[in-house]
């Protein structure tokens, strides 16, 4: 098996991108992450400055969804829709391992 890795970038929390950066960092169209901003899958940190900037986790979201759009071929609601679902995962396995922690394991 050989595994290769194309590009690498250390990303602060704290960092911003605009529309344009994004794209280049993520290998996404700009207007398909302009649908995904309608669509809520992606939030600019002001709207109401004249232009948008994305923070890191934005970064995060935009190469996962070209990762999906590749991988499965899909068109940017079915990315929209994808994305949610596995937010939505994350969060409820995050909420069912803070439950673990707070009882102690039942030895059957």
């Amino acid at each position: 098996m050989k595994i290769e890795i194309y590009e690498a970038e250390w990303v602060d929390e704290h960092q911003q991108f605009s529309l344009a950066e994004l794209a280049d960092l993520s290998g996404m169209p700009e207007a398909e992450l302009c649908q995904l901003v309608d669509y809520a899958t992606l939030a600019p940190i002001d709207s109401d400055t004249a232009e948008a900037r994305f923070g890191a986790e934005c970064l995060v979201t935009a190469r996962k969804a070209q990762r999906l759009r590749n991988d499965f071929d899909l068109d940017t609601s079915g990315l929209a829709l994808a994305l949610s679902l596995l937010e939505r995962v994350h969060e409820l396995e995050k909420r069912l391992q803070s439950l673990g922690a707070q009882f102690p394991k039942i030895h059957r």
